[in-house]
């Protein structure tokens, strides 16, 4: 029995202690979630409940790939953070199982790769976000995935640009071909009237 109080009170102890820890540092917690926020390009909400260990892994995957930070918190540190960030109304979509994603470089990229995860699992779904300071529903999170990535708008622009470049010298070229058969015919001309 002596035995058993004393694991007891060891038990008590550690987790006390462990408690303890945890308190302490909660605020560092919240702070540095709070920086990443405010630094952001973009960041998206999601209920992630109800989702596999497969398919975390592979969103997980796909997310560091894509230099996508993805982090699940308690919503209420969460909502200090948005707080702190000046995303206070992102708060009121923090309820059950939620997670944050966000990237420092690419806005659109945490908005396409938890729309394409939403898609495909049921229980998983989109519940607001986050781009230039202004905080998105989910309605607005799906626009901003179904914009086109940078890189495919700059090749839509050099396209654009390519196209109205080589229609310029089309047209150049044909003005000094009209001017060389003009000079051609001149002379030809001359020629048969002596």
């Amino acid at each position: 029995m002596k035995r058993t109080i004393t694991a007891l009170m060891a038990t008590a102890m550690a987790l006390a202690a462990c408690t303890k820890d945890f308190q302490e540092n909660v605020p560092l917690q919240q702070e540095t979630l709070a920086e990443k926020l405010k630094t952001a390009q973009a960041g998206v909400l999601v209920k992630y409940e109800g989702i596999k260990v497969s398919e975390d892994t592979e969103l997980r995957a796909a997310l560091r790939k894509a230099g996508v930070e993805y982090t699940v918190m308690k919503n209420t540190l969460t909502g200090r953070a948005c707080d702190i960030a000046g995303y206070g109304d992102m708060k009121e979509y923090l309820n059950g199982m939620t997670a944050i994603a966000f990237s420092q470089d690419d806005p659109i990229a945490p908005a396409k790769i938890m729309k394409q995860y939403a898609d495909k699992i049921k229980s998983f779904e989109i519940k607001a976000g986050f781009v230039d300071g202004g905080v998105l529903d989910q309605a607005g999170v799906e626009a901003l995935a179904a914009t086109p990535s940078k890189e495919v708008l700059i090749a839509k622009m050099m396209g654009s640009l390519q196209s109205s470049l080589y229609g310029f010298a089309y047209a150049l070229q044909a003005v000094v071909d009209k001017k060389n058969e003009g000079a051609e015919e001149a002379p030809a001309a001359e020629a048969a009237a002596e």
